[in-house]
């Protein structure tokens, strides 16, 4: 067994250029409607996008958590590829997260363990 995730969107093309910046990962062509997205390392999951005719409605039901170790500079780097801040930065349970969203719409966060968190962060 092998996990995929799949994100629908509108234009897999080009919101495969945001995600695979935003992951590092690796990315394929547009073969209609989707385009795969692959980690270089052959670690984590393949995410696919698919291209589907309706728009996003209402909260994502699942969602990716970058755990990231600094807060900072990782919200910079992720909001000049394109993503928005939704909520945040928060702590969530001694968890320093941020709530974001890709181009299109879709949400994910940005956490930093805080075993990890480096000193100096404002989170």
């Amino acid at each position: 067994m092998r996990l995929v995730f799949v994100l629908d969107c509108a234009d897999p093309d080009s919101l495969a250029d945001f995600w695979a910046e935003a992951l590092g990962y690796e990315r394929g062509p547009l073969e209609a409607p989707y385009v795969a997205l692959t980690d270089p390392q052959g670690v984590n999951p393949q995410i696919l996008l698919q291209r589907v005719p309706e728009p996003k409605s209402g909260k994502n039901r699942m969602h990716p958590d970058l755990r990231v170790a600094d807060m900072d500079a990782e919200l910079a780097r992720v909001t000049a590829l394109g993503a928005s801040v939704v909520r945040g930065p928060l702590v969530d349970g001694g968890w320093p997260t941020t709530v974001l969203a890709d181009p299109e719409g879709n949400e994910f966060c940005l956490i930093v363990d805080p075993r990890h968190h480096e000193k100096g962060s404002s989170t």
